[in-house]
């Protein structure tokens, strides 16, 4: 710490001997002085524009030649550009100009080729409130014998009712073999005329011209998933898993005889005897023929039976209930609108 009568000192002593000796006459050393009397740094100094050069392209000249490289020559490089207007005794800037031009922009090193935009995909919103108003079909791989040697199942679910009401296993997958099965299954099933959706994937057999124009024979609907948007068919998804975590599913098929017989006995299983949790543990079969109530009225009783004769095992939990009947069945259900959302549509302006 440098003593008054020490900078006093300095301060007289410094014009006569210098900065360094007026310190070693003061007895302190010079960076003491220079750490106290540290000077703030001076102000910067606004910049002043760069002029620009004489030659320099004016700014009209400049965006003349952003726009012919981004619309005339929005695939190729700037040299390219500029030899074939060179070619074309037609001269506008050097190369590195261009590139100049461009980098200012951001628009070197990507594409400068106006990108299609496509508008999004509409969600399928599809409603099902009883057996026979919404399909959903898809067709999946089953292992051959062999390498490379595949059998194709075509399967249609009742979203509603989660019953299996049509399927095929067969060799390749057509066009044509969905026809046939989709209109096999309408006459067994005894659909009339604009009461049925049918939903699929975006495959080459469900977007057939085929199978569109069997649909508007029968006065069915169609309806399609989004593009890689598998849980936009998540009925038939499930149902696809459930086949092939079965505990018989086999790694590989002998024949195509043997993957019918097995998924003849694998469908006969699961529209009656498997017990559905979508549907209130009750049968595919039963909720798409109406049983449902009568098996859930049976369910009842025996608990209240069950209840009457031991009171004691049901006196924490209340009266037993079996499962609620199935509700209705949606493939993206809306979601709710809240009153924020709601209020902000109603105060959002008409646009002319």
């Amino acid at each position: 710490m440098i003593q008054t009568a020490q900078a006093e000192a300095i301060e007289v002593l410094t014009p006569l001997l210098g900065r360094r000796k007026a310190c070693a006459a003061a007895g302190v050393p010079q960076a003491n002085w220079y750490r106290t009397n540290r000077r703030s740094p001076a102000p910067a100094r606004p910049l002043t524009p760069r002029k620009p050069h004489p030659a320099a392209l004016s700014t009209a000249e400049r965006d003349h030649v952003r726009a012919m490289l981004n619309e005339r020559f929005a695939d190729a490089a700037p040299a390219t550009a500029y030899f074939t207007l060179l070619d074309e005794d037609t001269y506008l800037a050097s190369q590195s100009t261009m590139y100049r031009i461009l980098r200012e922009h951001g628009e070197v090193g990507r594409d400068r080729r106006r990108q299609a935009t496509h508008p999004p995909k509409t969600i399928p919103e599809l409603f099902a409130d009883a057996p026979n108003r919404v399909w959903a079909w898809d067709i999946t791989k089953l292992r051959g014998p062999d390498k490379g040697v595949w059998y194709h199942l075509y399967t249609i679910i009742d979203i509603y009712s989660r019953c299996v009401v049509g399927w095929m296993v067969a060799s390749r997958e057509s066009a044509t073999l969905a026809k046939r099965l989709i209109q096999q299954t309408a006459v067994k099933q005894r659909i009339d005329r604009d009461t049925l959706t049918l939903h699929a994937d975006r495959g080459s057999s469900m977007k057939s011209k085929t199978v569109a124009e069997l649909l508007i024979d029968l006065g069915v609907a169609k309806s399609h998933s989004r593009p890689k948007t598998s849980n936009d068919n998540p009925h038939i998804e499930a149902s696809f898993k459930t086949l092939k975590y079965c505990p018989d599913f086999p790694g590989r098929f002998g024949s195509i005889e043997d993957a019918r017989a097995f998924c003849q006995s694998f469908y006969t299983w699961y529209n009656h005897e498997h017990y559905h949790s979508g549907i209130g543990y009750h049968h595919p079969v039963d909720v798409h023929h109406g049983r449902a109530a009568a098996v859930r009225d049976r369910r009842a009783r025996v608990l209240a039976a069950a209840q009457a004769a031991r009171p004691e095992r049901f006196a924490s939990g209340g009266t037993p209930t079996p499962p609620d009947l199935p509700g209705p069945a949606w493939i993206n259900k809306p979601k709710p609108v809240t009153a924020t959302e709601q209020e902000h549509t109603l105060e959002k302006p008409a646009q002319n």
